[in-house]
C-alpha cells in the first residue's frame, strides 16, 4: 500500500480519516472543553467545516437535546455541506444533520447538527437572544467579514458572559485569527485566565504554479473564455475552474464555451462549462459537484462562492479574472450598487488555493504581477460599505438601543449609521427618540427575511386605502427570487420577449410580475410544459409560491390577518383602482428609490442627483415615464442600470415618501419637481 497516491481521491470525497484534522481530534475537543472560545485557523481543505461537528457531536455536546450551529456567509455552502455531513453520518439531511437558509428549513427535532447562514442564526436571536438551544456557535468564514458573521460576534460576545458554558469557535482561512481573538478578550480578567485560544490546522494542498498576463486585458470575459478554452487543449486532464463577477457574466462566458465546445472534433476529449452563482436552485448547483463524463473536462464557471466553504472535486487549473462584485453603499446618493472592485490579495490567494487540491495545479490570473502587488491585503468589510438600515432594525429588535456602544469588529462610519436612521424614519419603522416604534417597527423587525422597504409595503398594504395585501405578499414573493423568472436558449430571446409581452402591465415590471404568478398558479401550477412554453423558469415559480405561504405564515404569527380569499388577479384595465392602490402601496417602501425621467431618456434620482438607466430586460426600456421606482440598481462599467421598475406620480412620492422628499417650488422655465428634504 506504500505506493498507494493519494492524489487521485478526489478532494470531496476524501476518507474523513485522511483529512489534515483527524490528526488533531484529541488536542481540538480538549481546547474546545477548555477554552469558551477557540480561533480556528484551517486552510481550505483541512476537514473544519464537516469534521469538527461531527466530533463535537460524538464528545457529548449534543446531551440533553442541544444542538451544534455551525453558520456559513452563504447559502451554497449551507446545503453542500450538511449535505455531504449527512451523507457521512448515514442519515437524511433534515434528520441529525439539517439547514436552514431563507425560506427553507430542513431540520426535525432530531436534528443535533445545524448548519445555516450567518443571517439566519441572527434571526433565531429574535426569539432566543442567549442561544440557549446550543452548546456550540462555530462562525465559519469569519474572515470574509459578512454583514451578518460581524453582527453575530458582536452579539455571541455579549451572550458569552451570561452562558460561560456555550462554547464559540470562530473558523477563519487567513491570518485574522489575532484579531478574532484580541475581540473576545475580556478586558477584565489577567491574560493568563482567558478563555480563548487559537488553534491551527495545516491544510492538505499540494504545489500551484501562479502564472501572470504580461499586458492588462482589455475584456476580461473574454480572456477568461480563451484561457479556459486553451487550458483544454494544451493541458493535460483536470477541471477548470474560472471566477467572474456575476450572473450575466457568467451566462456570457458559458456561452461562449459551448460554442467553442461544439467546434472540438469527435475524438478530442468534451468541454461541459458549468454555471455556478447564488441565484441558480439548488439542483443547479449541485450539477457542479457530480462527476463529468468518461472523457469530457467539466469548466465551472463561478462567482467568489466558489472561493472558500465550497469544495469542488477535480479542479487542476484556475483562471482568476482578478475582480469581485461587492455591495457598495453611497451615503451621499443614498444608492446601493453592486459594483466590480479589484479582488484582494487574500481572496487572490484563496483562488488560486483551489487547483492544488488533489494535485499540483496552476493558477492564471488575468492581470499582471505589478496589478497584483498593488491589490489590498483584505476586502473592506460590508458592514463598512452597506446599507445598515436592516442592522439597524435587527439590533434595535434585539434590545440593543444604544447601536453607537455596540461592540463591532469594526465599526460601521458614522454616515452610514445615520443615513440608515434616515431611511428608518421615513419609513415609520423609528421614532424621533430612534426607538422602535410599535407595532410598525417592530414587525418589520421580525420580517428581516426580506428587505425593510418590503416590510414595510406587505405590512402597509392591508390597510383600507391600499386594500392590496394579496398583491403585495406575490410581488414580495417574487423580488426575493434570487435569479430570473424568465430563461431562452440559444437563438430564442426573441421568442421570450414576445412571451414577457404578453404579460406586460402599461405600469411597469412589479405589475408585470404580478400577472405571471396570476397566470402560473392558475394555469402552468402542475404543468412545466406551460412554463416552458412561456420561457419561464417553473423551479423559480413553484419557489415564488412556496416563499408566498411563507411570508403569509409569518404575517400570521405577527398578529395580522391574511385575506387570500381573493387571489391576486391579473391587474389589466378592468382593475384600474387595484392596480393604482398597488403602485401607491410600493411607494410607501420604495420612496427611497425614486428617479425622475430626463428628456434624453435617461433617470436621474430624486434623492442624489445619479443619472440612471433602464436596464434592457425592464419593460420599461425605452418607454415614457416621468417618475419611476425601483427594486434593485446595477452599476457594470460606467453605467448605472435600474431594474424592476414601476411607474408612479409625484404626488405619491410626497403623500406616501414620510417626510422624506418636498416639493420644489415652481421656477420659471423649469417647472416644479421633488428634492429630498
Amino acid at each position: 500500500m506504500s505506493d498507494f497516491d493519494l492524489s487521485f481521491i478526489p478532494a470531496l470525497y476524501t476518507p474523513p480519516a485522511l483529512l489534515p484534522i483527524s490528526r488533531h481530534k484529541g488536542s481540538l475537543l480538549y481546547t474546545i472543553e477548555t477554552h469558551q472560545i477557540t480561533v480556528l485557523v484551517g486552510q481550505t481543505g483541512s476537514g473544519k467545516t464537516t469534521q469538527l461537528p461531527q466530533y463535537l457531536e460524538q464528545a457529548g455536546w449534543c446531551a440533553n437535546g442541544k444542538c451544534i450551529a455551525v453558520t456559513q456567509p452563504r447559502r451554497v455552502a449551507v446545503t453542500t455541506v450538511a449535505t455531504r455531513v449527512a451523507e457521512e453520518m448515514r442519515c437524511q439531511v433534515g434528520e441529525q444533520v439539517g439547514y436552514s437558509i431563507r425560506f427553507e428549513d430542513v431540520t426535525s427535532a432530531k436534528t443535533r447538527i445545524k448548519f445555516l447562514t450567518d443571517g439566519m442564526l441572527l434571526r433565531e436571536a429574535l426569539v432566543d437572544p442567549l442561544f440557549t438551544r446550543y452548546s456550540v456557535i462555530m462562525i465559519d468564514e469569519a474572515h470574509e467579514r459578512s454583514l451578518s458573521s460581524d453582527i453575530l460576534l458582536g452579539l455571541l460576545k455579549k451572550v458569552k458572559k451570561r452562558r460561560p458554558e456555550l462554547r464559540i469557535i470562530v473558523s477563519s482561512a487567513t491570518l485574522e485569527a489575532e484579531r478574532f481573538a484580541d475581540f473576545f478578550r475580556d478586558h477584565d480578567a489577567p491574560e493568563n485566565e482567558q478563555q480563548r485560544r487559537i488553534v491551527s490546522i495545516e491544510g492538505r494542498t499540494y504545489p500551484v504554479d501562479i502564472l501572470y498576463l504580461d499586458q492588462p486585458a482589455d475584456d476580461y470575459v473574454e480572456k477568461a473564455v480563451q484561457t479556459a478554452f486553451t487550458i483544454h487543449q494544451q493541458e493535460p486532464p483536470g477541471d477548470i475552474l474560472v471566477f467572474l463577477t456575476g450572473r450575466e457574466e457568467i451566462e456570457r462566458a458559458v456561452q461562449k464555451l459551448s460554442d467553442l465546445a461544439s467546434t472540438l472534433s469527435q475524438q478530442a476529449q468534451a468541454l461541459q462549462p458549468l454555471p455556478l452563482y447564488a441565484g441558480l436552485s439548488i439542483e443547479d448547483q449541485m450539477y457542479v459537484f457530480s462527476e463529468a463524463a468518461e472523457n469530457t473536462r467539466k469548466v465551472i464557471v463561478a462567482t467568489n462562492i466558489a472561493e472558500a466553504s465550497v469544495t469542488i472535486s477535480g479542479i487542476v487549473y484556475v483562471v482568476d479574472c482578478g475582480f469581485v462584485k461587492l455591495r457598495a453603499f453611497n451615503p451621499n446618493t443614498n444608492i446601493e450598487t453592486l459594483t466590480p472592485f479589484p479582488t484582494s490579495k487574500a481572496s487572490a490567494t484563496q483562488r488560486a488555493g483551489r487547483a492544488g487540491r488533489t494535485r499540483p495545479g496552476k493558477c492564471f490570473r488575468l492581470y499582471t504581477q505589478q496589478s497584483y502587488s498593488s491589490l489590498a491585503p483584505t476586502t473592506t468589510p460590508e458592514i463598512q460599505r452597506s446599507n445598515l438600515a436592516p442592522v439597524v432594525l435587527q439590533l434595535k429588535a434585539l434590545g440593543i438601543d444604544n447601536i453607537v456602544r455596540f461592540d463591532f469588529l469594526s465599526p460601521p462610519p458614522s454616515q452610514l449609521l445615520a443615513r440608515a436612521f434616515d431611511l428608518l424614519y421615513a419609513l415609520g419603522a423609528v421614532d424621533d427618540y430612534a426607538k422602535l416604534t410599535a407595532p410598525l417597527g417592530t414587525r418589520m423587525a421580525e420580517l428581516s427575511a426580506i428587505p425593510p422597504m418590503m416590510a414595510k409595503c406587505l405590512l402597509t398594504s392591508s390597510l383600507p386605502q391600499f386594500d392590496c395585501q394579496s398583491e403585495m405578499l406575490t410581488l414580495a414573493a417574487m423580488t426575493s427570487l434570487q435569479g430570473n423568472v424568465w430563461f431562452h436558449h440559444s437563438g430564442e430571446k426573441k421568442a421570450m420577449d414576445s412571451s414577457r409581452r404578453k404579460f406586460a402591465a402599461d405600469e411597469g415590471d412589479q405589475l408585470t410580475l404580478l400577472n405571471v404568478y396570476q397566470a402560473f398558479i392558475t394555469k402552468g401550477k402542475r404543468e412545466a410544459r406551460w412554463c416552458h412554453e412561456h420561457h419561464l423558469n417553473f423551479k423559480s415559480m413553484q419557489r415564488a409560491v412556496s416563499i408566498r405561504n411563507q411570508l403569509g405564515r409569518y404575517l400570521e404569527r405577527l398578529g395580522v390577518k391574511v385575506d387570500d380569499s381573493q387571489s391576486a388577479t391579473s391587474l389589466n384595465t378592468q382593475q384600474k383602482d387595484k392596480a393604482t392602490n398597488t403602485l401607491k402601496c410600493l411607494v410607501t417602501g420604495y420612496f427611497s428609490q425614486a428617479a425622475r425621467m430626463q428628456p434624453d431618456g435617461t433617470f436621474k434620482s430624486v434623492s442624489g442627483n445619479v443619472t440612471m438607466h433602464a436596464h434592457p430586460t425592464s419593460l420599461l426600456f425605452n418607454r415614457k415615464a416621468e417618475y419611476v421606482v425601483f427594486h434593485e440598481l446595477l452599476e457594470t462599467g460606467e453605467k448605472v442600470y435600474i431594474k424592476d421598475i414601476s411607474k408612479v406620480e409625484k404626488a405619491w412620492l410626497v403623500e406616501f415618501g414620510g417626510g422624506y422628499y418636498n416639493l420644489k417650488s415652481q421656477i420659471p422655465g423649469e417647472g416644479s419637481g421633488l428634492r429630498k428634504a
